[in-house]
């Protein structure tokens, strides 16, 4: 296990909403519980995407940030470079979009992404909101996958990319199939706000042990207590 982390949080003041900045801060508790040095680089509008960084998380924003984001990104190699090497990204919500092929704004234009993932995001006509459960088909031995959506995209996955999970409650996707999120090499991409990774700590130890190797098993009583109470009130 490499016993160093360094975290790239991508451009967290346009995308982070519904609380996707937690993220970062769960993968950072989760590793440091288990003895391992985090060091988080924010990258900001304007400055450069770290190619070397360890782990990657983009949030979710609203048309203009996300905009403003691909922009951004479409003129940065950096990024690009860390996936083509292996390295694991989390990508919520308009982050997903942002790393497929394209997404419509507001006016229906196509906006090209970065390609990393195979998927297209058209505009649903109604806005899927609220809880989600889904069937985590995409990553073995993980367990129902719980969280929150606010979205109006309609993802259409490839042949190149799979999906994360299988909605049992919720829209997911909101494409034709019944799925949530992405899966293509080292990326994991969802629909799911929570944040998702304080609502699913194996999905937190899935992207850990990606970046440094088998980890040490933690104390979850607390993480699990707290997941089970939000799964009653989804299913409620």
């Amino acid at each position: 296990m490499n016993n160093q982390l360094t975290i790239a949080h991508i451009f967290p003041a346009l995308l982070s909403t519904y609380g996707d900045a937690g993220n970062v801060s769960v993968l950072r508790h989760r590793a440091e519980s288990r003895g391992i040095r985090v060091a988080i680089v924010d990258v900001l509008p304007g400055d450069p995407v770290p190619a070397t960084a360890d782990l990657y998380v983009i949030g979710g924003g609203e048309d203009a940030q996300e905009m403003r984001a691909t922009e951004l990104l479409r003129e940065d190699s950096g990024l690009s470079m860390a996936v083509h090497r292996g390295a694991p990204v989390l990508a919520v919500c308009a982050g997903m979009q942002i790393l497929g092929e394209w997404f419509t704004d507001g006016s229906d234009s196509r906006v090209i992404g970065l390609g990393l993932l195979d998927l297209r995001t058209e505009r649903r006509s109604v806005r899927a909101v609220g809880d989600v459960i889904a069937d985590a088909t995409g990553v073995p031995d993980l367990p129902t996958l719980i969280g929150f959506e606010n979205h109006r995209g309609a993802t259409s996955l490839g042949s190149d990319a799979r999906p994360l999970a299988r909605v049992l409650h919720g829209i997911g996707n909101g494409a034709a199939e019944p799925v949530e999120g992405a899966l293509q090499g080292s990326i994991i991409g969802t629909y799911l706000h929570g944040p998702v990774l304080a609502l699913n700590s194996g999905l937190a130890d899935h992207l850990l042990a990606v970046a440094v190797g088998q980890l040490a098993p933690m104390n979850d009583m607390l993480a699990e207590e707290f997941r089970a109470n939000r799964f009653q009130r989804a299913r409620a």
